[in-house]
């Protein structure tokens, strides 16, 4: 009852967190919103000065989603590969899915110059890069799914998918290699993520996408609380294990892959929030873990993307440098903190 309280209490302060990072999130930037003016916004009412109106609706609101719906999705992404392979070092990116999207994304930017013009100035556009991202993922996808169908071993999947993205990162490398200057720009602007460049249409694409990741995942809580003392108890509790774990690698693939398509790799979230969750509620029961690491990777999000907005200033970081300079020594703070306890 005691722990049922206690949860209670921090849900309500990671739901009321969330509402005013959000506010402040929306507010900074190199023209400043008052606090008051972006809530008269967001309910409905028009801002004070037509100015800060539209920066809100047109740029800084589908920023803020865009942040939303990332931290979301490779938070819960995290969580689900954590527990499938039961490794504290699995994260989204372990089935090699962000690695199939820098391939695709790669070979459209780096390879554009043996594509007709016509056909090179669309796959170099915001929706072509997209396009090209998301096939890559979807590609790796279908070679790990029909791998998983004939793997017995979660483990060996795990292994199959480092291997997919050493071979991915190998046929980068080599087209980076032949690349030019401003090509590489240009992938390497792609390769550090960024939640800005996102319109009303792909924020909707983007908000499908993570909505049936989530519901998949939402599915699999049962399963995910069965995986934790192992295979053999799942199965012997009579859980389907094969379509259980083929449920989470698609759940896992969707969130990632389409977070990747529109936003970039990003680092830390997916990695470190589930530890983060862990570590607060100190439970590993999924029904908590599943909301508790949603809110968690929703705030750190949105206060890295804030970060990342130098607060007074035009210049602008980029999001995958401060989620990993922000994350990184938190996670070794609160790993540490957990030692001395323990101790």
């Amino acid at each position: 009852m005691q722990n049922k309280n206690r949860n209670t209490i921090i849900f309500t302060l990671l739901t009321v967190s969330l509402l005013l990072l959000l506010l402040v999130n929306i507010s900074l930037g190199s023209i400043s919103i008052p606090l008051k003016e972006v809530f008269k916004s967001l309910i409905g009412e028009n801002a004070s000065k037509e100015t800060w109106q539209y920066i809100i609706i047109n740029f800084r609101l589908p920023k803020a989603i865009a942040a939303i719906l990332v931290g979301m999705g490779l938070s819960i992404s995290g969580l689900l590969m954590q527990t499938l392979f039961r490794n504290p070092l699995a994260g989204p990116d372990v089935l090699g899915l962000s690695s199939g999207a820098s391939l695709g994304v790669a070979t459209v930017v780096l390879g554009v110059g043996f594509l007709p013009s016509f056909l090179a100035s669309y796959l170099l556009s915001t929706y072509g890069i997209i396009l090209a991202s998301s096939l890559g993922s979807f590609l790796v996808l279908l070679a790990v799914l029909s791998v998983s169908q004939k793997l017995r071993d979660t483990m060996a999947i795990l292994i199959v998918g480092l291997m997919f993205g050493s071979l991915t990162f190998a046929i980068v490398g080599t087209l980076t290699y032949f690349s030019t200057a401003e090509q590489l720009q240009k992938f390497t602007f792609w390769s550090l993520g960024n939640l800005g460049n996102l319109s009303w249409e792909s924020i909707l694409i983007l908000f499908l996408c993570v909505a049936i990741g989530l519901l998949l995942s939402l599915i699999s809580i049962k399963p995910l609380n069965a995986l934790l003392l192992g295979e053999n108890y799942a199965r012997s509790l009579g859980m389907n294990y094969k379509r259980s774990r083929l449920i989470i690698i698609i759940a896992t693939s969707i969130l990632t892959g389409s977070i990747t398509s529109f936003a970039g790799p990003i680092a830390f979230i997916g990695l470190a929030v589930p530890h983060i969750a862990k570590l607060v509620f100190q439970t590993s029961n999924h029904t908590i873990l599943f909301w508790s690491t949603l809110l968690l990777g929703t705030i750190i999000m949105l206060i890295c993307d804030s970060i990342s907005q130098l607060p007074g200033s035009d210049l602008t970081l980029p999001i995958n440098a401060v989620t990993s300079i922000f994350g990184a020594p938190i996670v070794i703070w609160l790993l540490i903190r957990k030692r001395k306890m323990m101790n």
